[in-house]
């Protein structure tokens, strides 16, 4: 059991990217306690987080993140951010000539926003700072973020931002560091000019002015590192940052080499203004990130909640608990964020922690990089029953959905799997059936919540190697994370044993369980295929000849979709493996 801190650097590229990040850094910051009585949490937050200090001698407590975006995407939040603000001293002006001031009218925020700057300014509540981040800077006695985190729940018992969230930094909880935020200024966020919208021009950004920014951020946050375990990156798919992304992961794996790249690849159900010829770069940005991001990555994980990549995708992933809509970003990415709360939580914990390298190699065996993701979001417990209950009632399938556009397989095929279940909390992970009496089940029968887990999952895939992590910890939500669940949930995220009475509001739900698993199996290969058909179906210099306007080559274009076939038949099932279908009788 080792508390050795080993740090990760997060890296977010492209403005979907950045949705999902906001959302899973308030979701981190909303689990963090300055409160020297609570003990310590299971999870090590400097893992994520890195203490520092203002010119003004405050200590800060901020992510260790770099998010890069494009020119028009921060609205009201400054590329340096608010933290390490010295003030404009115009006294220091000596110029006596006539001054002309031309001022321009700040973006309107929405009111989440004008709560945060009260707060910041100790206007409301009488606190030094909302967002826990600042928090390390109350002086001592000040209220603990759970304290604040409650009494604003109280105050504003939720913010309906649907039609005003605009960009990421719309619902930022937290400060960022000066260091964290890169504008690519050569291509617009907004308009229909200048826009990052094929491969070939993201992979041309990484030079320059581009390359020495990223240069000079990374190593600020790599070179403090003591045991720097890795990097997680969220990329954008669909769009030019996949190339971008995959330059930035190849510079990774030259200049880290041994460290943990663990690379999400996001994509909206989803994009604004979407024409057939849009569709089709978004296709093929998909296809040639997919190739590259594996190729330089640990191992490389679609998320999205699109039911495929392709230009006609079927509906997207619902979810029994959840009501959220496909088409808002705002709500899209806080799913995603959600599951990736679990995903990751494995080599983030205090003990027991599960190295990035460990995770990538229990995955990615025989050149097989590419995992495909499933959740449920949120896992369905009720409150006061066991996890055996839980599991005995999902007896035709296991509970979680796609979350890579992967179908699950119907024939119990898998190659590795790790599955982890989060935010248990206060539930029993064991039947308490008094001695003598014949468990109605199995799993009931089961001592450890391992066991349970492990049984239940073995079940549909008898012969898959498994890996396990059952962590307490629930995912905590605090404003402005979006209402999106049912009547059916009490306010720790469990079902209720009576339904609501017809018309009464839906609780606040402050915290959910979450189930998710990360696979490796033939459903990837026809996932892969699927893509690969796609994207080889026409031809590129008839039908889009401006996508490689800016590279790659039609050679090198033509040479990464045959890689894309090749990798697609790693995943191919050659065992003949028949069928397991399930019965009650086996619970």
């Amino acid at each position: 059991m080792s508390s050795i801190c080993r740090e990760v650097v997060t890296l977010q590229l492209g403005h979907y990217s950045n949705f999902v990040g906001t959302h899973w850094w308030n979701l981190q910051d909303a689990s963090l306690s300055y409160d020297p009585e609570t003990p310590p949490s299971e999870i090590h937050s400097d893992v994520l987080f890195r203490e520092g200090e203002t010119l003004g001698g405050h200590v800060t407590y901020t992510p260790r993140l770099i998010a890069m975006d494009l020119k028009g995407s921060l609205r009201s939040l400054r590329q340096e951010g608010r933290l390490y603000d010295p003030g404009k001293d115009m006294s220091t002006v000596t110029w006596e000539g006539n001054l002309m001031l031309h001022e321009e009218s700040p973006p309107e925020k929405n009111s989440f926003l004008e709560d945060l700057d009260k707060l910041d300014k100790g206007e409301i509540l009488a606190i030094a700072d909302f967002s826990s981040s600042s928090q390390a800077q109350c002086p001592a006695g000040s209220v603990s973020v759970d304290t604040v985190n409650s009494r604003l729940a109280q105050v504003q018992k939720g913010y309906k931002l649907e039609g005003s969230v605009k960009v990421w930094s719309d619902f930022l909880r937290i400060h960022l560091h000066p260091h964290t935020v890169s504008v690519i200024h050569q291509y617009n966020h907004d308009g229909e000019t200048h826009r990052l919208e094929a491969f070939g021009q993201g992979e041309a950004l990484l030079r320059g002015p581009v390359l020495e920014d990223l240069e000079d951020k990374l190593h600020f946050f790599v070179e403090e590192c003591d045991y720097l375990q890795g990097f997680q990156v969220l990329c954008d798919l669909a769009d030019g940052f996949a190339g971008l992304g995959s330059k930035v992961t190849e510079m990774l794996q030259d200049s880290y080499g041994g460290r943990g790249i663990l690379t999400w690849g996001l994509a909206p159900v989803s994009h604004p203004n979407s024409t057939p010829v849009k569709d089709l770069y978004h296709l093929l940005n998909c296809a040639l990130g997919t190739v590259h991001l594996a190729s330089h990555s640990s191992f490389f994980c679609p998320l999205t909640l699109r039911g495929g990549l392709g230009r006609r995708p079927s509906s997207p992933t619902s979810f029994p608990y959840l009501n959220y809509d496909p088409s808002l970003w705002y709500h899209s990415s806080s799913v995603l964020a959600l599951a990736l709360d679990a995903l990751t939580v494995s080599y983030r914990l205090r003990n027991n922690s599960v190295p990035m390298w460990q995770v990538a190699d229990t995955l990615a065996v025989a050149g097989r990089k590419v995992v495909a993701a499933y959740g449920a979001v949120p896992f369905p417990m009720m409150h006061g029953s066991s996890l055996p209950d839980a599991l005995s009632a999902c007896t035709d399938a296991a509970p979680w959905k796609p979350l890579s556009a992967c179908p699950e397989p119907g024939d119990g095929q898998c190659y590795s799997q790790w599955a982890t279940l989060k935010g248990f909390q206060g539930q029993r992970l064991i039947s308490s059936q008094a001695p003598g009496t014949k468990p109605p089940t199995p799993l009931h029968s089961l001592t450890s919540g391992e066991d349970v887990l492990a049984s239940y999952i073995r079940f549909f895939y008898p012969t898959a190697p498994l890996a396990l992590q059952l962590v307490s910890t629930p995912s905590k939500l605090t404003p402005p994370f979006p209402q999106i669940f049912s009547k059916s949930l009490d306010a720790q995220g469990f079902l209720q044993s009576q339904p609501p009475p017809s018309g009464s509001p839906a609780p606040v739900v402050s915290s959910v369980p979450i189930m998710t698993s990360l696979q490796s199996g033939p459903a990837l290969n026809t996932w892969l295929s699927e893509l690969h058909r796609g994207a080889s179906a026409f031809d590129i210099r008839r039908m889009a000849p401006s996508f490689l306007s800016q590279g790659p080559e039609l050679g090198d274009y033509k040479e990464a979709l045959e890689q894309l076939g090749l990798l697609a038949q790693c995943y191919r099932d050659d065992s003949g493996g028949v069928t397991h279908s399930s019965s009650e009788e086996d619970y």
